[in-house]
């Protein structure tokens, strides 16, 4: 028996499938599939993306006084000290970085960050050197069921003690009682690459492509919905619950959460306490002399950055791709999006290739965070746009498995797991009574029966189906 496992193992090594099991083929290896300019644009635009570029990889202190950390904001409240840091998987602008990149192994960065230049933190028990950069929310304020939620980022680690942050006194949240109490859910970095292309893209494009394949989607339990602005009533895109409007609010939200760095779209302070306080707000802004500030560039960045280049070749990575249209993944996962016109070069009405809806859906009990953010509930999520998933080391919002096919199965949940969502107002505005109220009620993952037809196929296929996914 020893031999014939030692045989499997050995044959998946080499490409093939196993006659007893199918695995993750792991990461892809060889050149990052993405981290440059989008390749139709001219000269000067290139220029632009890649001043952008060096904004983002900027790394920030307090005050910007440290040599080699210029960038100015950092805290009171952080969870990490650059753009680049967290988001460096193959190349930068991608996902978390991680030990087992083929590309560039590296221990988790917010390991060492803790203590930099004297900073007094303590290593959060989920931050582990082999695991992936994180950041932590609270699902409610107590733990308690009945509990008003709580849902914000509460950051990892506070600039108490550094060199640069003399007199603070900041401590951290008790992160080990939140989570004696299961009241603290997680989120890694998403992938930034391509996604002008996906800001471009017309609401209609988005509100057509969920309503095509009504037929079939029913059949299988798919709805979803697209995030809508409460503002505009446009379509939000961005983020695990496609909360953000725009690449610019995207980008100022994380400067403001991540590293603590208030700016022209998130202007306050977070956790602004006496003494913790350095500089005047916003801490980014763009000058009058013409430079432009920190968010507008992480914009640019993101907004002329080139999706990532799949490597789809092989017999069985072809026979995957069809395979993951027939059992179902492409009817959320949708492979082909039209953008609308562009004021960048050769970016106007280019078919792109997310594997995306970028509309929410009802994942169930075993995804459900809790969290509500825009239109998005609880247990909803962003489809996850698969372009460059062939070099990313974690996978799902939590970054709870480096295994695909693990991931793949976390899409199903018990039908008979619910998520009931009521509410009821009574307002009078101008001698009228108004009493609008709304109920929803959801069992189950949208995914289910989508991962039955997955469980029933051979071995074979669904190694095919992983070769295809480790290809793109």
């Amino acid at each position: 028996m020893s031999y014939i496992r030692i045989f499997c193992i050995t044959t998946l090594a080499l490409g093939a499938s196993c006659l007893n099991a199918q695995v993750d083929p792991g990461p892809r290896p060889g050149p990052a599939g993405a981290g440059g300019f989008y390749p139709t644009l001219t000269g000067m635009e290139q220029a632009f993306f890649n001043k952008a570029l060096d904004t983002f990889e900027e790394i920030d202190s307090v005050s910007g006084k440290i040599p080699g950390e210029d960038g100015t904001g950092l805290g009171p409240t952080f969870n990490g000290n650059s753009c680049a840091m967290c988001h460096a998987q193959p190349a930068v602008g991608g996902s978390s970085p991680g030990m087992k990149s083929p590309q560039s192994p590296v221990p988790n960065p917010q390991v060492a960050l803790a203590t930099l230049h004297g900073a007094m933190n303590t290593v959060p028990s989920f931050i582990t050197r082999d695991g992936p950069v994180r950041e932590a929310r609270f699902v409610s304020v107590s733990g308690q069921a009945s509990a008003a939620l709580d849902g914000g980022v509460h950051g990892l680690f506070t600039i108490r003690g550094r060199i640069d942050a003399p007199g603070c006194n900041l401590t951290q949240p008790d992160f080990a009682s939140q989570l004696a109490i299961n009241n603290v859910i997680f989120r890694i970095p998403t992938p930034t690459f391509g996604l002008g292309l996906v800001e471009n893209t017309p609401d209609a494009v988005l509100q057509a492509n969920l309503a095509a394949s009504s037929f079939d989607k029913a059949r299988l339990g798919i709805a979803g919905k697209l995030n809508i602005s409460g503002n505009d009533g446009t379509v939000t895109r961005f983020g695990w619950k496609a909360q953000n409007k725009s690449l610019l609010v995207f980008s100022g939200e994380a400067y403001n959460v991540e590293q603590g760095v208030s700016n022209e779209v998130f202007m306050n302070e977070r956790s602004a306490v006496a003494g913790c306080v350095f500089n005047s707000s916003p801490e980014d802004y763009t000058n009058p002399n013409g430079t432009s500030s920190d968010v507008t560039n992480f914009a640019i960045f993101m907004r002329l950055s080139a999706p990532p280049k799949p490597a789809t070749s092989t017999a069985s990575q072809l026979n995957g791709q069809a395979l993951f249209s027939s059992v179902g993944c492409a009817l959320c996962h949708t492979p082909t999006l039209t953008t609308g016109a562009s004021q960048y070069t050769g970016m106007s009405n280019v078919q792109y290739h997310p594997f995306s809806d970028f509309a929410v859906h009802h994942m169930g009990s075993n995804l459900a965070d809790g969290i509500n953010q825009g239109a998005a509930g609880p247990d909803e999520f962003r489809t996850a746009p698969l372009w460059g998933l062939g070099q990313r080391l974690y996978f799902l919002h939590d970054g709870r498995t480096s295994d695909l096919l693990k991931a793949i199965q976390a899409h199903a949940s018990q039908p008979f797991d619910c998520t009931i969502s009521q509410s009821f107002l009574r307002f009078t505005v101008g001698n009228e009574l108004f009493q609008p109220s709304s109920q929803t009620f959801t069992c189950g993952s949208e995914a289910n029966k989508v991962i039955d037809q997955f469980n029933v196929l051979s071995t074979t296929q669904k190694q095919d189906i992983l070769n295809f996914l480790r290809s793109l």
